[in-house]
């Protein structure tokens, strides 16, 4: 699983990270900088000084898997920089990772359909 399943929690790092961190220097940033558990299965991605380069960390239930990812052309459209995370939503996270806007990214809100007897 590269991309998150849905439902999955999605937390951006709002400040950038040093991109010489492997899994456990990004777990320790997880635990410290951001409050959270990184073996919880959230989703944490993580931007680096320049805007073209992003770190996917995910504990996907038998190891930490880290992905890292740089645009060739263009750069991230990143939140801004300030303390803390914030959640991204499925449709959000992979606007982001193909390097779209992911802010002009809405989910579409379904109810659950009742079951016809």
């Amino acid at each position: 699983m590269l991309m998150p399943s849905q439902g999955v929690r999605i937390l951006v790092a709002t400040k950038p990270v040093d991109f010489r961190k492997g899994h456990d220097g990004l777990a320790a940033l997880v635990q410290s900088t951001l409050a959270e558990d990184p073996f919880t299965g959230t989703v944490f991605v993580f931007r680096s000084k320049r805007a073209d380069r992003l770190k996917i960390l995910f504990w996907d239930g038998s190891g930490l898997v880290m992905a890292y990812k740089r645009l060739e052309e263009s750069s991230f459209t990143w939140p801004a920089v300030r303390d803390g995370a914030m959640t991204l939503n499925r449709a959000q996270f992979e606007a982001l990772f193909a390097g779209l806007d992911w802010r002009r990214v809405r989910s579409l809100e379904v109810r659950r359909p009742a079951v016809a007897e």
